[in-house]
């Protein structure tokens, strides 16, 4: 099963690095010019698109980018004048650690929402969290800025940490994590208190999602013939709901964290861009403006594995909870077993 997955995953990245290479191919702006400046002469453009391998044929260009890019090389940036490696590593822990944040608080509204109204069903209740997602997390930024940052004073408006502390010195770039390594606890506060209201602009939408996916599962689940036997034996509704259902009814939720996880990173641009946290999103909106394809396309990468290496975990963990996918799956792996043999 798991090799199985691994290759899946490895196909969908090759598809992904063929279109970005396609994309860098088709753009109008060439990026030897950009990079060497107005300024160049034909003999250095002609030299630096040579030693770049744009001369070549393109599917011996793509096997070029292929190779670099498995080696970790992405180009240089044409904003930064750095590697696009080097930007990616210093940007990177500011995105995960946002990204982190509002992923662990989607599950806990999610899981709340689909809880709550599993057990009352109230419409009121559901037909609010609706309207809240249907909110745009930029709208929802903004927003947020007036309100929290501008009018009540209860939030910092922008940056990871407070102009009058030093961040610690690593060693993973997420500055809670240093800064409960390091026991610093005035820089842990601060920090976390950053991220709050980035990270439930980023949540609210996943959220909702889970928690109507949860709740659909569980209404489900708990009409079931077990179900009714845990009630003859007395037991409470809260036991029923925690004990027996909530295992039962993961599947779907999961999926559907999965694939929200694809629209979180596609909100991280906005949200930083809103909030000017130092990730790869308000990296990547400057690369855009500055038509800085190599940048462009290191965050791609970047994003794309990601979000293809959380689906394999939800894959996992979607056959944890339920033993009837571990089943289903060893099934089909001795049929396959045994028609091999048969041939």
């Amino acid at each position: 099963m798991l090799a199985a997955r691994l290759a899946a995953a490895l196909l969908i990245l090759l598809a992904l690095s063929v279109i970005v290479f396609a994309l860098e191919t088709v753009i109008p702006a060439d990026p030897v010019r950009a990079l060497l400046g107005p300024s160049a002469g034909a003999d250095a453009l002609s030299a630096e698109r040579h030693q770049l391998w744009l001369d070549r044929p393109l599917p011996v260009q793509y096997l070029h980018f292929l190779g670099n890019a498995l080696r970790g090389n992405l180009s240089v940036s044409l904003t930064t004048r750095r590697p696009v490696v080097r930007d990616l590593a210093a940007f990177l822990p500011a995105t995960l650690e946002l990204a982190a944040c509002a992923v662990l608080l989607a599950i806990v509204l999610g899981t709340t929402f689909g809880l709550v109204t599993a057990r009352r069903r109230s419409s009121a209740i559901r037909l609010g969290f609706i309207a809240w997602a249907s909110v745009p997390p930029f709208l929802l930024g903004l927003a947020s800025l007036v309100v929290f940052y501008g009018r009540l004073h209860w939030f910092p408006g922008s940056g990871r940490l407070s102009a009058g502390l030093t961040p610690p010195p690593g060693p993973t770039g997420l500055l809670t994590v240093d800064s409960l390594l390091h026991g610093d606890f005035a820089a842990l506060r601060d920090s976390a208190w950053h991220l709050v209201l980035p990270a439930f602009c980023l949540a609210v939408g996943p959220a909702v999602s889970v928690g109507r996916t949860l709740r659909s599962s569980l209404q489900s689940v708990l009409s079931e013939d077990y179900i009714r036997t845990a009630r003859a034996k007395g037991l409470s509704s809260r036991q029923i709901l925690l004990r027996h259902g909530l295992r039962n009814a993961l599947t779907a939720p999961l999926a559907t964290l999965g694939l929200q996880a694809g629209l979180l990173f596609a909100g991280v641009v906005v949200v930083e861009s809103i909030f000017a946290w130092p990730g790869l999103g308000l990296y990547t909106a400057r690369a855009i403006q500055g038509v800085d394809f190599p940048a462009i396309a290191g965050v791609t990468l970047v994003l794309g594995t990601a979000y293809v290496i959380i689906n394999l975990v939800v894959d996992l963990l979607q056959s944890a909870a339920d033993p009837r996918l571990r089943r289903q799956v060893t099934r089909s792996v001795g049929r396959v077993r045994a028609a091999t043999q048969d041939y």
